[in-house]
């Protein structure tokens, strides 16, 4: 390719990203959003663990992210003792799903590929003067690494409690078979993104900008290579606006962000930006862009955007016939089958099905 993606279809990594942090990337799992999956298999190990506290932990080379995520709903839940978890003092507050590497025992297991069992955490100096204790009243930790088929460790599952726990062997064979079950849904997604990257090397020839935007940080996981030839290469994984101030300050970065929060595509016209070819007969040029949401098959959550210009110059275009583009992409995506689980729907409406 001679876009800004490396031949497996991904942008190079940062100077000393870690690997770890560039499979998150290349997963679409570095941002700590809520996953319904995710939330699935953490209530899954609260619930086979006997414990109040269950999570999917991802952790990149900067924060640790919960995409899954299980905290009792209300105290009528009933705990093991035949008490509520209020009753036992369970009061876990984590306002976001991301927490700072210095928290918690997940990075311990990553670090050392292997499970971790904690009784009663004051019981290990090692541990016992972490942050979660006193700030979270965690008692008890039980976690298992994910490694996945590159033989990267990209997270853990893991269980708390605010009660010492003798967690015994059966429990942590439990931990150890959640995380083989979980790693078999991150293989499947690993497959889907695969044949989603092979679908976009037909977006390589097109003579009209294209890009790709990932979660709600709007990060750019593809541009072809008209993208790059008229406004720059991205820096690996950069944002709309920190890659191209110039659209970002005519309003494409806010039309992108539109469109991943409503669900519905947005049009931006009259784009005027300065070349960023060295031939200077191109001077300025006007765009319009269309910017079409994406949507996971399984779950219909947005989960990116799909972007396409179109120079208008020279030219008198309409916004139907840029949106009539747009959707000629998406169909042909959708051909090469690109969408699972549920039909796609019309580009105007509310996005293209993608996996995920």
């Amino acid at each position: 390719m001679t876009d800004v993606m490396s031949t497996q279809g991904q942008f190079p990594g940062a100077a000393g990203e870690s690997e770890r942090t560039r499979r998150l990337r290349s997963l679409g799992l570095n941002e700590p959003t809520a996953d319904e999956a995710f939330d699935r298999f953490a209530h899954l190990a609260a619930s086979i663990t006997r414990a109040p506290i269950a999570m999917v932990n991802f952790i990149n080379d900067e924060r640790q992210m919960f995409r899954g995520l299980y905290i009792p709903p209300s105290s009528a839940e009933v705990a093991p003792e035949g008490s509520s978890w209020a009753d036992r003092g369970i009061a876990f507050d984590l306002p976001t799903r991301q927490m700072p590497m210095s928290h918690g025992f997940c990075p311990h297991v990553v670090a050392q590929r292997s499970p971790l069992a904690l009784d009663d955490i004051l019981a290990y100096p090692r541990f016992a003067g972490n942050p979660v204790v006193d700030e979270l009243g965690v008692r008890a930790y039980l976690g298992a690494p994910l490694v996945d088929d590159t033989n990267t460790v990209i997270g853990t599952v893991c269980v708390l409690d605010h009660e010492p726990r003798q967690w015994g062997r059966e429990r942590l064979r439990d931990i150890q078979h959640l995380a083989e079950a979980l790693l078999s849904e991150i293989r499947l997604r690993d497959n889907l993104l695969a044949q989603q990257q092979e679908m976009f090397a037909a977006f390589d020839g097109s003579p009209f900008p294209i890009i790709l935007t990932d979660g709600p940080g709007q990060e750019i996981r593809y541009a072809n290579a008209q993208h790059a030839d008229t406004f720059g290469a991205p820096a690996a994984y950069g944002s709309v606006g920190q890659a191209y101030p110039q659209l970002g300050a005519a309003g494409l970065q806010q039309a992108v962000a539109e469109a991943y929060r409503t669900g519905r595509t947005t049009v931006l016209n009259d784009v005027r930006i300065q070349s960023a070819r060295p031939d200077a007969q191109r001077g300025q040029q006007i765009f319009s862009f269309t910017c079409t949401p994406l949507r996971a098959a399984r779950t219909g959550q947005v989960n990116g955007v799909l972007t396409v210009g179109m120079d208008v110059t020279a030219q008198s275009r309409t916004e139907e016939e840029l949106g009539t583009l747009a959707a000629l992409l998406v169909d042909r995506l959708q051909q090469n089958g690109a969408t699972t689980g549920r039909p796609g729907v019309a580009a105007g409406e509310t996005g293209l099905v993608l996996p995920g």
